[in-house]
This record gives C-alpha cells, sequence and structure tokens, in this order.
C-alpha cells in the first residue's frame, strides 16, 4: 500500500450521524439523569485536588515554587482555562452524545490516528491520574485508623509502611534517613524488594466489583460519597471562618508571577473529572439537554466551594506550615479542633472514593469506545449479561491502576494526568473550530457563546499553562512525549492494521448482501 492511501486511511473520519447510529445500538443502559450526572461530575473533581494537591501548590514542590494565599487566582486562572474547555465539550456532547468523550469527538473531526492519540492520551487523564488518586487514599486511611488509637490494636494503627508504599517511595524514604531497606522491606531473593500499596488496592478491587454490577447502583455510591465529602467541606469553610487571620494572607504572593502560574498548573488537576460527564452520553436518558447542565453546573459549584477552601486554610495557618499531604485536617488541628481533623479524614475519605470511582468508570466507557471501533480487540466490549456493564474492560482498568500503584510515583502520575487533559481540553476547542466550519447546519442543542473566540480562548490558556511548567517540570516532560510515543508506535502495529482488516471484512460483507439482492 503506497504512503497516499495510508495518510487517506490515518485521515479517515466517521460522520457524527454514524457514530449517533452506532450508539442507538448500545447494549448500555439508559438510566441516568441531570442530577446523576452532577453527582458524577462532583464526584470526579472534588477530592484529590482540594484534599492534597491543595499544599503543594501553596508551599510549592521539588520542581516549582507554590502561589502563597495568591492560590485563590490560580485557582480563577485554572477556572477560566476550564471553562472555554467545557463549553466547548457541551457543545459536541450535545451534538454527539456518544460514550467515549473527546476520543468519539476527534474522530468525527480529525480523522482516525488523532482519534486513536486522543484515547490514548485520554489513559493518562483517567487510569494514570487514578494511580495519583488511589495512592491519596491510602494516606487518608492511615490517618483515619490513627483516630482510633485507643481501641484497634497497634499493629492495625502502625501496619507497616512498606504495606502501605510503592517500592520507590521506600527506597527514597530509607535514603532521607539512612536506614538499611533490607531492614524496612522484605526482599525476594534478597534482590527484589516487595513494597505494596495495600489499602490502594483494597479499595481500589473494591469499585471494581461495585462497577461491574451497574453504574447506577454506583453512582447511588457516588452520591452517598459526595453529599458526605460537601457536607465535611462546607462545615471545614463554616468553622474554619471564624479563626481566619488576615495577617497569614502576608505576603500575597511571596513568588509573584511564577508561583501563581505553577499554582494554576498544579491546581488544575483539582479541575480534572468535569469531562467524565461525558464520557456517559450513551447512560443518559436525555443528553442532549442534561450533559451541557451537568458539565458547567459541575465546574461553577467546584470553583466557588475551592475559592472559599483556600481562603479559609491559607486564613487559619501561616504560610510555610501548611502540611503537604493532608493540609486541610491539618489545619483544623492548628486551630486546636483535632476532633474535627478526623472527621476531615471520613470527609476526604468519602471524596477520594468518590473520584476513584468515576475515573475508572470514564477509563472502562473510553475503552469500551475504542474497542467497538476495532481498535482494541473486539473480546474486550462484552457486556456483563445480568449487570449490562463492560465488564471485561472494567477488570483490566483496575488491575492496570493496581500494577502501576506499585512502582509510579505519586506527584508524577498527577502531572502526566494534567498534561494529558491539557491536551485534550486543547483538542475539543479544536474540533468545535472543525465542526462549526465543515457542518454548519447541524443541530446544536448547545452553542459555544462568541465562537470563535472562546474556543481560541481555550486553546491559549491551556497550552500556555502546559508550555510554562515543562520549565519546571523535567521529569513528566520527559515521560509524557515518550507516552505519545508509545501510543503512536501501538497504531501502527496494531490499530492500523485491525481497522484495514474490519474494513476488508465489511465490504466483504456488503458485497454479499448486493448479490444476494440481485439473485432475488
Amino acid at each position: 500500500m503506497d504512503i497516499k492511501n495510508i495518510i487517506a486511511n490515518m485521515l479517515t473520519k466517521r460522520s457524527p450521524d454514524e457514530l449517533i447510529a452506532t450508539s442507538k445500538k448500545s447494549e448500555l443502559k439508559k438510566t441516568l439523569n441531570v442530577f446523576d450526572l452532577i453527582v458524577i461530575g462532583i464526584g470526579a473533581v472534588v477530592g484529590t485536588g482540594i484534599f492534597t494537591i491543595i499544599g503543594t501548590a501553596i508551599q510549592g514542590g521539588p520542581e516549582g515554587v507554590g502561589a502563597g494565599p495568591a492560590i485563590i487566582i490560580s485557582m480563577v486562572m485554572a477556572a477560566v482555562a476550564c471553562v472555554f474547555s467545557a463549553l466547548c465539550y457541551s457543545e459536541i456532547a450535545a451534538m454527539i452524545p456518544v460514550a467515549g468523550s473527546a476520543y468519539t469527538y476527534t474522530y468525527a473531526t480529525m480523522g482516525e490516528f488523532m482519534a486513536w492519540m486522543v484515547g490514548w492520551i485520554l489513559m493518562l487523564e483517567y487510569a494514570i491520574g487514578n494511580i495519583t488518586v488511589a495512592c491519596a487514599w491510602t494516606g487518608y486511611f492511615v490517618q483515619f485508623l490513627k483516630g482510633f488509637k485507643h481501641i484497634l490494636p497497634a499493629f492495625i494503627i502502625n501496619f507497616p509502611l512498606w504495606l502501605r508504599n510503592d517500592y520507590r517511595f521506600m527506597l527514597s524514604y530509607c535514603d532521607k534517613y539512612g536506614l538499611d531497606p533490607h531492614t524496612q522491606m522484605p526482599y525476594l531473593f534478597d534482590k527484589i524488594p516487595v513494597a505494596i500499596n495495600l489499602p490502594a488496592i483494597f479499595i481500589v478491587l473494591a469499585l471494581t466489583v461495585l462497577l461491574i454490577k451497574g453504574v447506577k447502583e454506583s453512582t447511588r455510591f457516588a452520591s452517598v460519597m459526595v453529599a458526605v465529602n460537601m457536607f465535611m467541606i462546607l462545615s471545614f469553610i463554616v468553622v474554619g471562618a471564624f479563626y481566619v487571620k488576615p495577617e497569614n494572607w502576608v505576603p500575597f504572593a511571596p513568588n509573584g508571577f511564577e508561583g501563581v502560574f505553577m499554582g494554576a498548573f498544579l491546581i488544575f488537576f483539582a479541575y480534572i473529572g468535569f469531562d467524565a460527564i461525558s464520557t456517559t452520553a450513551e447512560e443518559t436518558e436525555n443528553p442532549q439537554r442534561d450533559l451541557p447542565i451537568a458539565i458547567l453546573g459541575t465546574l461553577i459549584i467546584c470553583t466557588i466551594l475551592y475559592v472559599c477552601v483556600a481562603l479559609v486554610l491559607t486564613g487559619n495557618v501561616p504560610l510555610g506550615h501548611i502540611d503537604i499531604q493532608a493540609p486541610i485536617a491539618h489545619a483544623m488541628r492548628a486551630i486546636g479542633k483535632d476532633w474535627f481533623a478526623g472527621l476531615i479524614s471520613i470527609g476526604a475519605l468519602c471524596a477520594l472514593t468518590s473520584v476513584l470511582l468515576i475515573y475508572q468508570l470514564g477509563t472502562t466507557r473510553i475503552l469500551y469506545a475504542m474497542s467497538r471501533d476495532r481498535f482494541l480487540p473486539k473480546s474486550l466490549r462484552l457486556i456483563h449479561k445480568k449487570f449490562r456493564t463492560p465488564h471485561v474492560l472494567t477488570w483490566i482498568s483496575g488491575i492496570v491502576v493496581i500494577v502501576c500503584s506499585l512502582f509510579m510515583d505519586l506527584n508524577i502520575s498527577a502531572e502526566l494526568c494534567n498534561f494529558g487533559t491539557f491536551t485534550s481540553f486543547i483538542i475539543i476547542c479544536i474540533a468545535v473550530l472543525i465542526l462549526r466550519k465543515s457542518d454548519p447546519d447541524r443541530e446544536r442543542p448547545f452553542k459555544v457563546p462568541f465562537c470563535p473566540w472562546f474556543p481560541i480562548f481555550g486553546i491559549l490558556t491551556c497550552g500556555g499553562l502546559m508550555v510554562y511548567s515543562m520549565k519546571f517540570l523535567k521529569t513528566s516532560s520527559l515521560y509524557f512525549p515518550l507516552w505519545l510515543v508509545m501510543g503512536v508506535l501501538i497504531y501502527a502495529t496494531y490499530g492500523y492494521t485491525q481497522k484495514r482488516l474490519e474494513e476488508k471484512k465489511r465490504n466483504k460483507n456488503q458485497k454479499k448482501f448486493e448479490q444476494a439482492g440481485l439473485i432475488r
């Protein structure tokens, strides 16, 4: 096959009508309403970012300075970057209510190859991002157990470090405190260190089973988690407001514009997840109306919550004393509310559990759409006969998170997740511009206002944050291109071939039907 045919195949698009027709044949159950979608959105967004990443964004990390109290400006910047993308998501999700999120929308606008790459990039946002959440869940679970030190045995409360961390952490921990790794964790054959994040493995397995049971059941569980989480966050805002000291807000921006910008990049992780709403399009009762409402509603609610939490947190605890691992719980201890700090840990566990659930839901639905398009083996998209869920993909996504949590660094996975999300947001904004030109007459239940300016602003804000951060985040800036190269290689060696075999099979069947018609 010559190069022109290869390029033509790579640029092959699927029309919105074809995508919608395929989705109508879906075996997934339509059970979600607008309330369910908002629960999914808040459950995906309000989690790791507000309970963990906010501490690093304020204080700074190994490869970047912090924003200080100016984190509220960082939050607004991140929200603005999200708003433009959220509007674009809303337009396309209402116009093409099909599972797969940005992957599906790219297939309709930019062709086969870009669709595959976007699907591959989305795995950074959901599957790799889930590793960060699972590790953070373990941290708060350990804090939760410490609240029962007078009730539970010591070996449960203070179970070994090698059963709650990956081996990379254990090696760096031993190096930091001058300890012999062989005394801190077991070794296989005296050469291979053994360290597993047992709580993370347990919660991922439990949620995998729940997702297989059904999306409605999973949403009900997420509703309970979100309700507890929201109560705890609102309580923190109300209680902490009485202990705010304005002098803690000075200096407001200790590291200037650089700190605010890096804070915006890091805190962007706190907004990731609202696009998970669009992955459930085929399970939504009225997607044209409900998807835009849920996407924009989630973003507005979460932005207000984040700014209030940041104001109280930085007002309660002086800069330099804010805890990085559990900043909100630590803030309550700092003002003498130890009992409330324990409650915050419960809220954090609920929040992180809902995020894990929604991220894994998003992962499986994107993989389902890619499998349906023959980029992945057909056997992967098998639907459970009783629960009507893609159980094979659900198990695979859960196992991937478990395996990767054994060796991936929490901060690196969070940064990679951000890079993947920024890229998918930029592509969504481009997709809106393309569809406005290529298919201007198609019905749009929701339209991005001030087009083309809002999509262009979305491209510039997301691209600016991503490019600027690459100057400082050296490790993840190296891993992200490597991830893209892996995606290209998989497409070239497997995905492209499978698509061509599918086309041959489809053309062969079509000829058979034509011949049968002629015989009649």
